[in-house]
């Protein structure tokens, strides 16, 4: 290759030429390392080709202009974050506030698994930041993501690429070809204060703390402005990995991860008892304000990674880890107003309004008052002074009224007997045993907006289908001027309407751009995991464990709705509902009444010619009991009847408490009863624990 001539023997004309040549270089490699991760050259000839740019701009100033390389970072932003599907969920940790709940913790961990004594456990401060997988294959890393709902999030490779502290390349010859490094993204208090100073410097927002500085900068489209706010990163686990672990402990996999030159806490130490775990919590608590980045609390992991395979997972949390969170910080302020929200299944929610208050870092302007029974207990009125905290650093409840301060006059709160939208009448229902509930409700459901629009909020939220640039203010408005009334007609507004996309164009921020893609978010969403469909329905009491729960044990949404559909008068179908581990009488009386209703079958039919749950993915398929309907029943002795059922579930079967004719297979230990006679009637399989372990390839 032909060396170029010195900088300072080049004219105006020659400078400029290459210049724009260098430009047009640099732009196409950085294309190639932030979107595409697939460099052509290597990091010193990068580096070399920037120098060069950088010192013509140096010896000719006219050449550096506002488009010009030195002032970017990165590449050309993508339009939208791709979805990342995580092959292990990423999922969220229980918590415990007091010291009695760690004991707690620890009993469950031994009663488990039939210890006669604690495991070893580590603990190590919680970081109050941003959750995000980093993927190596062949120690290089390909792909970050970030946790999204647990099962899928988004894809900002190109942004943790600007984290220093996070390694391109893994050192050591010996890591396994697919390694997923689970962390937390981060911001310094430092940097945070920094960042808030440029901000007001420029006119812009300021920022409430540190965890907003980091989540809002991991989420930019454009990585140079992820690299204008300094970020870092802390490894604590692993998800996807392609051989045996390196170690047979966590604390043995953090020592690995030093290794490979990925960033671990110092704080994180091995415990042999609960005292030994509360006294590091205090150690931790103790070093909270001189750290220079923020934690939340202390997380206890059990060390043995054999033993959390054991444990496994119950519902969206971890059986062997735990965050103990610091106690939520207190402040008070003046109550000026209550406001009665109507919610999607009809419930009257009343949000105190409060003067702006700072409570760890946070300014609170709104607080829950859970219900009705809750403001008459408290004896909250309007004008009242309250002393509020944020419950676990997070959702803002008020504790108890300074009824000393209470001004003259306040008068107690009348519980609205209506909604505050429709004008329907609002009641407290009843269950079977004449219990009132909690909650007062709109009875009027089928002419409500509030419930309409609330059930559409949820359907498109992060957690049921995640249909980005349908927001809350955005379905409002939506539903307000007619573009959208129902689920069905989000999916239809591309072309049910020919002026819709004109309507949208027409509306304050919102561009051709802005409009193609919601389109395409909407048209990505016609084929939803069949869990996640569930939830988004809207049905009472079915929150994303039961959604889970029932989308396992049909596999298919048609499956779901025609026994369902049956329930009411067929003794088989409602059995079968029943023995659905976990599900209880309220959640199966909430199914079975949505898929009775008239309106809710015409909806659903309507629904379902624009989108298609996909299937629900077993959680084990190359098992010998994926997808078996199996009944354990008598006593076990290699293994606690709560461990039994959880290594089913894990292998991908369908655990029931009853026996019917969908039954495959029955594991019966001495003592068993009335079930192993039921099922020596029907014919079906029956086995002992021993003969189980055998099964599956465990004894």
């Amino acid at each position: 290759m032909k060396k170029p001539k010195p900088v300072g023997d080049l004219n105006l004309r020659e400078a400029r030429a290459e210049h724009e040549k260098l430009g047009a270089d640099i732009s196409e490699h950085d294309k190639r390392y932030y979107q595409d991760d697939a460099p052509v050259v290597s990091d010193a000839e990068y580096d070399r080709l920037r120098r060069r740019y950088e010192a013509l701009e140096q010896a000719f100033p006219e050449l550096s202009t506002p488009d010009s390389l030195t002032r970017k970072v990165g590449a050309k932003p993508s339009e939208k974050f791709k979805k990342v599907r995580h092959k292990v969920p990423m999922l969220s940790l229980g918590n415990a506030f007091a010291e009695e709940e760690v004991g707690e913790f620890v009993a469950r961990v031994i009663r488990f698994l039939g210890l006669q004594k604690p495991p070893d456990f580590i603990a190590e401060p919680k970081i109050d930041g941003l959750s995000c997988s980093l993927r190596y294959e062949g120690g290089t890393l390909v792909q970050a993501a970030t946790r999204g709902d647990g099962y899928e999030g988004e894809d900002v490779t190109a942004n943790i690429r600007t984290i220093k502290e996070v390694p391109q390349k893994l050192k050591g010859a010996h890591t396994p070809d697919v390694l997923e490094v689970r962390g937390e993204v981060y911001m310094t208090h430092a940097d945070f204060a920094a960042l808030n100073e440029r901000q007001r410097a420029a006119g812009k927002p300021i920022l409430a703390n540190p965890r907003n500085g980091a989540a809002g900068a991991l989420r930019q489209l454009d990585p140079k402005i992820t690299a204008e706010r300094p970020l870092h990163f802390f490894a604590y686990s692993w998800g996807d990995v392609s051989m045996p672990l390196p170690a047979k402990t966590q604390s043995g996999m953090l020592d690995f991860f030093r290794r490979c030159g990925l960033p671990t806490n110092e704080l994180t130490k091995v415990c042999r008892s609960v005292d030994d775990m509360l006294a590091q919590y205090r150690a931790i608590e103790a070093e909270r304000s001189s750290l220079g980045y923020d934690i939340d609390g202390v997380v206890y992991k059990v060390d043995a990674v054999d033993l959390q395979d054991r444990l496994g997972f119950v519902s969206r949390t971890p059986r062997w880890a735990v965050a103990h969170k610091f106690p939520a910080e207190q402040a008070t302020t003046v109550l000026r107003g209550i406001e009665i929200q109507v919610g999607r299944t009809g419930a009257l929610t009343p949000v105190a309004r409060l003067d702006p208050i700072n409570v760890g870092g946070v300014v609170v302007s709104n607080a829950t008052l859970h219900n009705e029974d809750e403001i008459a207990r408290k004896d909250v009125r309007i004008g009242d002074t309250v002393r509020i905290q944020r419950a676990g650093d997070v959702i803002p409840q008020i504790l108890e009224v300074l009824k000393e301060k209470r001004p003259r006059g306040a008068k107690p709160y009348e519980f609205p007997q209506v909604c505050p939208v429709c004008g329907s009448a609002a009641v407290r229902e009843t269950d079977e045993k004449g219990n009132e509930d909690v909650v007062r409700r709109c009875t009027g459901s089928l002419i409500c907006p509030a419930q309409a629009v609330e059930r559409l909020k949820h359907f498109c939220s992060r957690n049921a289908l995640d249909i980005e640039g349908l927001g809350d203010k955005q379905i409002e408005a939506f539903f307000s001027e007619g573009l959208i009334r129902t689920a069905a007609d989000i999916f239809a507004l591309a072309t049910r309407d020919a002026k819709a996309a004109t309507k949208l164009t027409e509306r304050e921020g919102y561009g051709e751009t802005s409009v193609r893609n919601l389109f395409a978010s909407i048209e990505a969403r016609r084929h939803p995991p069949l869990n996640r469909f569930i939830y988004a329905l809207g049905i009472r009491h079915i929150g994303e464990t039961n959604a889970r729960r029932l989308a396992r044990h049909f596999g298919t949404f048609d499956a779901l709705r025609k026994t369902t559909m049956k329930a009411a008068a067929d003794f088989e179908a409602r059995a079968e509902l029943d023995s659905i581990g976990g599900l209880g009488p309220a959640a199966i009386k909430a199914v079975v009444d949505f898929f009775a209703e008239p309106h809710n079958e015409q909806a659903l039919d309507a629904l379902l010619k624009e989108v298609t749950p996909e299937p629900m993915e077993a959680v084990e398929t190359s098992s010998p009991v994926a997808g078996k309907t199996i009944v354990f029943t008598g006593s076990l002795e290699k293994m606690t009847r709560e461990e039994i059922k959880a290594q089913a579930e894990r292998l991908g079967a369908k655990v029931s408490g009853s026996v019917s004719s969908k039954t495959d297979l029955i594991v019966a230990g001495p003592g068993a009863g009335s079930k192993l006679n039921k099922a020596r009637e029907l014919g079906i399989e029956i086995i002992d624990e021993m003969a189980w372990l055998k099964r599956i390839g465990a004894g």
